[in-house]
């Protein structure tokens, strides 16, 4: 017999005292639903983080979901330690504005140094992660796997926020993934008969992007799609799931499916939709958001579609482009592999001091007695020489790994 476990809660963002911020912040209502087959989802919720320690005005939220395969203890470890590697790769002291711009390149930084944390400790499990960060209106979204956050809006527009790097779905993981050394193919039977989704060798793994997976190969990578937006004033409703709801329902059809319910009615509903169809074939684990104004006691239902299908077809689903419709301002997305792309060149360091930070572990380091800015001689000449920002002699192994690229093998002369 399985028991479906819900909570409930809410978090009233207090107001920000700025010229440019006339409306005050949102509440944030959530629901939270699952049912366990295997005892490998976990999920984060932390309603009380704050941008700065002790003032109760910079408040923000995170939601997650670490969907675990192979054992339980990636999920667990990123679970707990995910949310302070990003954080501790945001300079402190910063405003709202400048905290919010930083975040998508501390997300990646966070999500790759865990997973360098988590390998260190020589097991094999993995997980994905769908990470999500609410401060206000603003809602930036990090992911590696197949767990999927969807936003539902006024005018019944759902829109996909986060990226699925299964590799029987997603061509251009498929073609990254084999480009760093990888092979991607389905498995083999007795009889040379290929069965099953595509997968990722040696391992197996039909995910090209994870935490975790040390037995896999490097090409499995921890670097996240992240897509940041800004929602309007009519707010809107999160449903973050694990591929347990997403492999049955497609996003519009969980959006429908708890249109109009408060949110911890809605996670339990999802999930009951899912299971109605499939049964109960994988951990299945579904968190509601509903991001509302402070005047408003709960999100309203969206305005029926049959007006709307034209523009839904044209921007909703195909485009995907939230802002052509009006209803949210999209501010950032970025789902490359490469750190040179995520980090960027101009990451705060002081090379007068001699002394360099790194841009992933944040561990400070005499730049001569590492590797610096340079490509170093460790490195293949066919390599590009590295354009972003200090990383450590560990954490930019990592990075020629990910890509594909190897220390040069002494020749030995006979």
């Amino acid at each position: 017999m399985h028991h479906l476990n819900f909570g409930c809660a809410a978090l009233m963002q207090m107001p920000k005292h700025r010229m440019n911020e006339k409306v005050e912040k949102p509440f944030v209502k959530y629901g939270q639903a699952a049912l366990a087959k295997k005892g490998e989802d976990y999920f984060l919720i932390k309603l009380d983080c704050q941008r700065i320690p002790g003032n109760t005005s910079t408040t923000f939220s995170v939601f997650a979901i670490f969907d675990g395969h192979n054992g339980i203890s990636a999920a667990i470890f990123a679970k707990e330690h995910l949310l302070g590697n990003v954080l501790s790769a945001i300079p402190q002291g910063v405003s709202r504005e400048k905290w919010l711009q930083a975040l998508p390149r501390a997300l990646v930084a966070g999500f790759v140094k865990t997973d360098i944390e988590f390998q260190q400790k020589g097991e094999t499990s993995g997980t994905t992660v769908t990470f999500v960060v609410i401060d206000g209106w603003t809602v930036t979204v990090a992911s590696v796997g197949d767990s999927r956050c969807i936003l539902d809006t006024q005018g019944g527009v759902v829109s996909l926020l986060t990226v699925d790097h299964r590799l029987e779905e997603n061509e251009e993981e498929r073609e990254r993934v084999t480009a760093s050394g990888g092979e991607v193919g389905r498995l083999n039977v007795f009889g040379g008969n290929e069965v099953g989704p595509l997968r990722c060798w040696p391992g197996g793994l039909c995910l090209s992007r994870s935490i975790g997976d040390t037995d896999v190969g490097e090409y499995i990578v921890p670097i996240p799609h992240v897509k940041q937006v800004k929602l309007s004033n009519a707010g809107g409703r999160l449903i973050i799931a694990s591929d347990g709801i997403w492999d049955t329902l497609s996003s519009d059809m969980a959006a429908k499916s708890c249109r109009g319910l408060p949110a911890e009615l809605a996670a339990k509903l999802v999930v009951k939709e899912a299971l109605r169809s499939r049964g109960l074939k994988d951990d299945t684990t579904c968190l509601v958001v509903d991001i509302i104004p402070s005047e408003q006691p709960m999100l309203l239902p969206s305005t029926p579609r049959k007006k709307q299908n034209v523009l839904t077809s044209l921007f909703g689903k195909s485009a995907n482009k939230l802002s052509a419709v009006g209803v949210v301002e999209e501010l950032f997305e970025e789902g490359s592999a490469m750190l040179s792309e995520r980090l960027g060149k101009d990451f705060p360091s002081d090379p007068n001091s001699g002394i360099f930070k790194c841009a992933v572990c944040q561990a400070d380091q005499p730049a001569n007695e590492n590797l610096s800015m340079n490509s170093g001689p460790f490195f293949s000449p066919s390599s590009k020489p590295w354009e972003g920002p200090f990383l450590c002699a560990k954490c930019r192994r990592k990075k020629d790994a990910m890509e594909g690229k190897r220390p040069i093998k002494p020749t030995i002369t006979v």
